[in-house]
């Protein structure tokens, strides 16, 4: 069930403005706002559940399934050489909503360990990069 004060049920409810680069029956995928590098995308179930130990086990498949898929297509999309695809479970979860990191990585970008140096996108920044990850998740040929 939706909980009207989650920022995250929000943005998958279309009440709070993101910058979502793929949805379905089973998630919303959009770009973290203050991301570790831009491209960054959280992948969110439409249910609320708090941590992945609260996600009912049917509910595992469909989530993991569209993160593969956004891990897949994110290198070749924004030019990158890998992801890193994390979660928190209350520890450092700045938004109690279960949500998985997808980060677009680089050979020597400098991210090392569990320290996440945030940035703040440009102006239009943030539109810019969603419009070129949607167009590779709509042009990718595997299906979910």
């Amino acid at each position: 069930m939706p909980s009207s004060e989650c920022v995250f049920c929000q943005v998958i409810a279309h009440t709070t403005p993101a910058d979502i680069v793929f949805e379905d029956e089973h998630v919303v995928a959009f770009l973290d706002r203050a991301p570790v590098f831009p491209g960054h995308v959280l992948v969110a179930p439409r249910e609320h559940v708090v941590t992945l130990p609260d996600l009912r086990a049917a509910r595992i498949e469909p989530l993991f399934a569209r993160v593969q898929r956004i891990a897949r297509i994110l290198p070749e999309a924004l030019d990158a050489h890998g992801t890193f695809v994390a979660i928190n479970n209350v520890v450092s979860q700045s938004v109690a909503h279960l949500h998985v990191h997808v980060v677009p990585r680089r050979r020597k970008d400098g991210l090392r360990g569990f320290f996440w140096p945030r940035q703040r996108y440009a102006d239009g920044e943030a539109a810019a990069y969603a419009t070129v990850i949607r167009a590779a998740i709509d042009a990718a040929v595997d299906v979910v």
